[in-house]
C-alpha cells in the first residue's frame, strides 16, 4: 500500500463491541501530536445526527487534535442523551490525549434511533488509544473501524513537494449505500501535514467535497451522519501555503476526495458495476451536475445496466426529465465508448458487442453530449441489483 498517515498523525481501530461480529472493527481513533487546523462538511438532511451537530459547532478550528469514528451505531435521533453521549465520548478522547473536549471530534455510522451503548464504546477509546501508531497497518484497522457494510476500507493518499517541501495528504471513508449528494452515508477524514490557514482549509474541503463527495449517489438517499473532515497540523514544516503553493495543495486535495468518492459507489451495496455519468455542453457546471445525476439516480438506468442492456432510450429520457432545458434534436449518448445515439435518434449499433463489454468490465462509461454550452460535470453511481434490495430489506432499523 503506497497510502500513509502524514507527519505527526498516529490512527488505530479496534472491536469494541458495538457490532455483532468480533472480527468486524467498529472503533477507529485518529490523533495528531499538534494542534490541526480543522474543517467539515456535513449532511444537509435537516434531520441529522448528534455528532454532526457536535461537529458544525467546533469546526472550524485551528485547535483540533482528534477524532473518534464508531461504526454500528449513528447516534441518530437519539435526542438529549444522544448529545450527552457525542459529548462523552469526546471528553473521554481529550481526557487520554491531554487536550481540551472542545478540540474533539465525533463521527458515527451506523443503525438509526438507538441509544449509543456506552458501557462498549468507552472501554473501546481507552484501547484504541492503547493501540495508537503511525503504522501502515493502523492506518487500514482505523478505516476498518468505520465500515458498515463496506466489503473493503478506503484509503487514498498523495505525497507532493511544494517548494522542495514533501507534503502529505491521506483520506480514509466508509460508505456503500444511502448514498446521494450532499452529502451520503458516508464518513471521510482527510489528514494532512501541510500548513494552511483556517479559512482557506474551510474553502478548500468546500470546494473538494463539490467536486468529489456531492457527485456520488447510489440510491439518492442523503444520510443524518454524513460527515467529511479535513485536518492539517502544520508537521511538514514550512510556511502556511498561499498562491501557487495553496492552489497545487487543493488541487491535490480534490484528487483525494475524488479517489475516496469514487469508491464509494464502486462497493456499493450489491453493485455489479461502477457507473461513471459525464455530461458535456451545457451552460453551466450546475445544469450539467442536475442532468448527471438524474440519470445516475434513475431506477430504470441502474437497472438496465445491471442486465448489461444498452437502453439508450432510458438514459436518455432521464436526461429529458431532469428539469434543464435544451434542445433535444441536438443530443447524442455513447455507452462505453460505442455511439448509440445522435442528433436526436439513435443510431445503428452492436447491440450484442455492446452488452458484452458491459459484462465484461465493472466500469461501464455513459457519456451525454449536449449543445447549448460548454459547461460539463462527472456523476458516479452503481447498478441497482437484487441484492441491494436484499441487503436493505434485511437492513435492522
Amino acid at each position: 500500500m503506497s497510502e500513509r498517515l502524514p507527519q505527526g498523525f498516529r490512527a488505530a481501530g479496534v472491536y469494541s463491541g458495538v457490532k455483532r461480529n468480533p472480527q468486524k472493527l467498529d472503533l477507529s481513533l485518529i490523533v495528531s501530536e499538534r494542534p490541526c487546523t480543522a474543517a467539515g462538511v456535513f449532511t444537509r438532511n435537516l434531520v441529522f445526527a448528534a455528532p454532526v451537530k457536535l461537529c458544525r459547532e467546533r469546526t472550524p478550528s485551528q485547535t483540533v487534535r482528534a477524532v473518534v469514528v464508531n461504526s454500528g451505531n449513528a447516534n441518530a435521533c437519539t435526542g438529549t442523551q444522544g448529545d450527552r453521549d457525542a459529548a462523552a465520548m469526546a471528553e473521554k478522547v481529550a481526557g487520554i490525549v491531554g487536550c481540551s473536549h472542545a478540540d474533539v471530534l465525533v463521527l458515527s455510522t451506523g443503525v438509526i434511533g438507538e441509544l449509543m451503548p456506552m458501557q462498549k464504546v468507552m472501554p473501546g477509546i481507552e484501547l484504541a488509544a492503547s493501540r495508537l501508531s503511525a503504522s501502515e497497518d493502523a492506518l487500514v484497522a482505523a478505516a476498518r473501524g468505520m465500515m458498515t457494510t463496506d466489503t473493503r476500507p478506503k484509503i487514498a493518499g498523495r505525497t507532493i513537494s511544494i517548494d522542495g517541501q514533501p507534503i502529505t495528504l491521506c483520506g480514509i471513508a466508509k460508505g456503500a449505500a444511502m448514498i446521494g449528494p450532499n452529502l451520503a452515508t458516508m464518513l471521510a477524514v482527510v489528514m494532512t501535514d501541510a500548513r494552511i490557514d483556517m479559512g482557506d482549509a474551510h474553502e478548500g474541503l468546500r470546494d473538494a467535497a463539490d467536486e468529489s463527495f456531492n457527485c456520488i449517489s447510489v440510491e439518492g438517499h442523503t444520510s443524518t451522519n454524513d460527515s467529511v473532515v479535513l485536518l492539517a497540523n502544520g508537521a511538514a514544516g514550512g510556511p502556511v501555503l498561499k498562491g501557487a503553493a495553496l492552489a497545487k495543495f487543493q488541487a491535490t486535495l480534490v484528487e483525494v476526495c475524488e479517489d475516496l468518492a469514487q469508491s464509494i459507489p464502486a462497493d456499493g451495496e450489491g453493485a455489479t458495476h461502477m457507473i461513471t455519468v459525464e455530461v458535456h455542453g451545457c451552460r453551466t457546471r450546475d445544469e450539467a451536475i442536475q442532468i448527471a445525476k438524474t440519470i445516475a439516480d434513475s431506477p430504470l438506468v441502474k437497472t438496465a445496466i445491471a442486465g448489461n442492456d444498452p437502453n439508450w432510450g432510458r438514459i436518455v429520457s432521464a436526461a429529458g426529465y431532469a428539469g434543464v432545458p435544451f434542445d433535444a434534436s441536438k443530443v447524442c449518448l455513447h455507452l462505453n465508448g460505442s455511439l448509440l445515439y445522435e442528433r436526436g435518434q439513435p443510431v445503428p449499433f452492436d447491440s450484442d458487442a455492446v452488452s458484452r463489454s458491459m459484462a465484461a468490465d465493472r466500469n461501464v462509461g455513459v457519456v451525454l453530449l449536449l449543445d447549448e454550452g460548454a459547461a460539463s460535470a462527472r456523476f458516479w453511481t452503481s447498478d441497482l441489483t437484487a441484492e441491494y434490495v436484499r441487503l436493505n430489506a434485511d437492513y435492522q432499523t
